[in-house]
């Protein structure tokens, strides 16, 4: 959040101007009201990121205007600091009842204010993007807890047994689950396993909450996979706090994983991009082609209007398209004149034994296909499984379109590189037969907007 936009509500002008500098140093957008009523108009026309609020005021207190704003469905997730000079153990409470977020003392304000500030936003933004998603017949029940965890800034979804939920989950996945045991249709139980069987929903945090306090049920519980287990009549504020907590740590699991995965794929790249400058390097013709099909093939993925995930994917891909080369004799690889069909065969084995090379690398896994069969045709005429259509794999069918063309293009030692309207009319020539159709369409295009001499 570059910009918050943050109420102060204090009689106080000197507070206020205070509490506005500070602020504006965190390069916040500051509105004042000088009580809780002028708060409320201010607020039903203007949105903001976060109140923070007085507690002594004339016309309305902040801890009214605290709980006013958590029980209107449309500021319930609006967090708001308390700041204020009555900082007994007893204020604090009433604070944290009204539902604020945070309480300050306006003695310590000079020091933990815009921390606490920052934090609180924080913790806002992380909230509005997490959804939980709330099972159990009850109406009660689900109302009480939807209610509860939108009052904390988090985006609820709820079902009223296992069965409903799964066709919930098909519509929106969930990143935490709140479920009853005992639920007519399918139960909680079922709800779990069904759950933690599915690979791509198995790694959601999952609580159950229920009734039932023998420990022996809640051990079953926790060995389905439950993160948690809670027992009703259960205090809202402890679920919001396990429910914060687990997403917090699933989050921090997931950051922790991805980084990990992300210096693995760093080290494996640099590992093979020094092999590909090898390849390349024995041949001059070649050098720069891996780098300028994955150019190529990038920008097709733009144009298909791919995740930024899959155009990054591919382009790593492109990088790598030729790496089983390395496998094939300098003898074949450079020969000047035709090759015979020994030597042919040679060759054609390169895309198995680029995909074989990235086989012990899991985090490379999605370029195998791609590597195996890029010189598959169409017309099922290619290698090394021949096979033909659809059944190509998309990223091998793009990667053949970029990769003829700027083979056409390049000098090889028993030729020299064509135009690029004559490479067109080839690929043209070839869509249908050797080429993907839908592949050499969104080639055509995109190449009209590169200049010609880009990836020559």
């Amino acid at each position: 959040m570059l910009s918050p936009s943050i109420l102060i509500v204090d009689d106080s002008s000197f507070i206020r101007s205070q509490i506005t500098r500070e602020l504006e140093e965190i390069g916040a957008h500051v509105t004042e009201a000088e009580h809780g009523k002028s708060a409320m108009n201010i607020i039903s026309s203007k949105q903001f990121d976060l109140v923070i609020t007085d507690v002594e005021m004339p016309e309305m207190d902040g801890f009214q205007l605290c709980r006013m704003l958590k029980e209107n469905p449309r500021t319930r997730t609006l967090p708001v600091i308390i700041l204020s000079s009555l900082d007994s153990d007893r204020d604090v409470d009433k604070g944290f009842q009204a539902g604020a977020a945070a309480y300050v003392s306006k003695a310590e304000a000079k020091t933990i204010l815009k921390d606490t500030v920052q934090h609180v936003l924080k913790k806002s933004v992380f909230h509005k993007d997490q959804l939980i998603l709330v099972v159990d017949d009850s109406s009660v029940i689900r109302n009480l807890v939807e209610e509860e965890l939108e009052k904390a800034g988090f985006r609820v979804i709820t079902a009223d047994n296992g069965k409903q939920a799964l066709k919930q989950i098909r519509k929106n996945t969930p990143d935490l689950i709140l479920s009853d045991i005992n639920m007519p249709e399918m139960d909680g139980i079922e709800f779990c396993k069904s759950i933690k069987k599915d690979q791509s929903l198995s790694g959601i945090p999952f609580i159950f909450m229920s009734s039932n306090d023998d420990r022996s049920i809640m051990r079953r519980m926790l060995q389905l996979g439950a993160s948690a287990y809670l027992v009703k009549p259960f205090n809202l504020e402890q679920l919001v706090i396990t429910v914060e907590k687990l997403l917090s740590d699933h989050f921090l699991l997931l950051l922790k994983e991805k980084e990990r995965l992300d210096a693995e794929r760093k080290m494996m790249l640099a590992s093979i991009t020094s092999l590909i400058f090898a390849l390349e390097a024995r041949d001059h013709y070649t050098r720069g082609h891996s780098e300028a099909v994955a150019m190529l093939v990038t920008e097709m993925a733009k144009r298909m209007g791919m995740p930024q995930d899959d155009i990054e994917s591919i382009g790593i891909a492109g990088r790598l398209h030729d790496l089983g080369k390395i496998g094939v004799p300098d003898s074949i690889l450079l020969k000047p004149g035709r090759l015979t069909d020994k030597e042919f065969a040679l060759i054609k084995q390169h895309p198995v034994i680029g995909s074989t090379i990235l086989g012990s690398i899991p985090s490379l896994e999605y370029a195998i296909p791609v590597i195996k069969h890029h010189h598959e045709q169409f017309n099922g005429k290619g290698y090394p499984d021949n096979i033909k259509g659809l059944k190509i794999p998309l990223w091998a069918r793009m990667m053949a379109v970029a990769d003829t063309y700027h083979a056409l293009v390049s000098d090889r030692p028993y030729r020299e590189g064509m135009s690029r309207a004559r490479a067109l009319q080839i690929i043209t020539d070839v869509k249908g037969s050797q080429l993907c159709p839908e592949c050499v369409n969104v080639f055509l295009e995109m190449i009209e907007h590169i200049p010609e001499d880009s990836f020559s």
